[in-house]
């Protein structure tokens, strides 16, 4: 199936010169959207995993399904504030400032094997922290897998001591 034909790009969004590539169009069509998590499905089914962790927002309607798909648990990486409970916490750069993702304590457990999962690699910058949070709780990253890569952005670069898949690259 051709993926691109159910992203919509909005030019200028969500400043000039951005072209946003909306997966919502995708997310509509169940024919598309089980499509799509089948086929990063069969893409990461032969490493192993034991959980998909997955940052907010969009790596949870990404991530959840495909650890259903995969008969494995999920881990949502949350906004720093946003989870009960204990949480580990890192921080990463945005363009202009700072921001920090939690994930609860008690999420993985040493030697656990984790595919992190989300809509879209651009830059690296929130798949770097959501791994380096994995790894802080002993978790293995067994790999990345990503709707969407934007290739432009280099973010993959970032990611060299993992598998990354990418269903999608512009």
């Amino acid at each position: 199936m051709d993926f691109k034909q159910f992203i919509r790009v909005i030019p200028d969004f969500p400043k000039p010169g951005i072209r946003f590539k909306d997966i919502t169009t995708l997310l509509k069509n169940g024919e598309a959207y089980r499509a799509a998590i089948e086929a990063m499905k069969q893409a990461v089914e032969d490493k192993r995993i034991d959980l998909v962790a997955g940052p907010e927002a969009r790596g949870f309607v990404v991530g959840a399904p495909l650890a259903l798909a995969l008969g494995v648990g999920f881990v949502p990486i949350r906004k720093s504030g946003k989870l009960p409970g204990e949480t580990v916490e890192a921080s990463y750069d945005l363009e202009y400032g700072k921001d920090m993702l939690a994930m609860h304590k008690d999420a993985i457990r040493p030697g656990q094997r984790v595919l992190i999962a989300d809509d879209l690699l651009a830059t690296g910058g929130t798949i770097s922290t959501t791994i380096k949070l994995v790894r802080q709780l002993g978790g293995e990253v067994v790999g990345a897998a990503f709707l969407i890569e934007l290739g432009y952005l280099n973010g993959r670069d970032k990611l060299t001591d993992i598998d990354v898949f990418s269903l999608v690259t512009y």
